[in-house]
């Protein structure tokens, strides 16, 4: 029987450093709060770029669909982590470098008003080659704004 995949501090650091080292994940403003096996939170500071409505001052529809996109794939990215971790680094690398979004449907539920916005990312099937993402993206109130799910190649 296999281990239970243990996301090290080493290995929260090597995923935090690669989503950190995204340029639009900076224009953005996206913050990371938690890696884990279970779950992925970030966060990211409504700021005046990032309007999509400037009658009434929401957020633009495609910061939240790549906000909950950036997440899924976190949480994507873990989950590879934890089918390959038996290969040697090399190839690990190589099926690692390979992750990208092969599907993404976001549900807008409300007007995305608010000073902050979180979103949060857990599997739904994380397999050696294909992952499947549910993503949810709450204000600063708490008031679920959108939710999404993504498929994710990963290996």
């Amino acid at each position: 029987m296999s281990q239970p995949f243990v996301l090290s501090p080493d290995l929260q650091q090597a995923v935090a450093s690669f989503f950190q080292r995204i340029p639009f994940n900076q224009v953005l403003g996206i913050e990371l709060d938690e890696l884990s096996p279970e779950q992925v939170t970030m966060h990211l500071p409504m700021k005046p770029e990032l309007i999509g409505n400037f009658v009434h001052g929401i957020l633009h529809g495609g910061v939240i669909s790549s906000l909950l996109d950036v997440c899924g794939g976190a949480m994507a990215l873990i989950g590879a982590f934890a089918n390959h971790q038996h290969l040697p680094p090399a190839e690990r690398m190589s099926k690692l470098s390979k992750l990208g979004t092969i599907d993404l449907r976001i549900d807008y539920l409300r007007p995305g008003r608010g000073q902050r916005f979180t979103a949060t990312a857990t599997p739904l099937r994380a397999g050696n080659k294909v992952a499947v993402i549910r993503m949810e993206l709450h204000n600063d109130e708490g008031v679920l704004v959108a939710v999404g799910t993504g498929t994710y190649l990963c290996g």
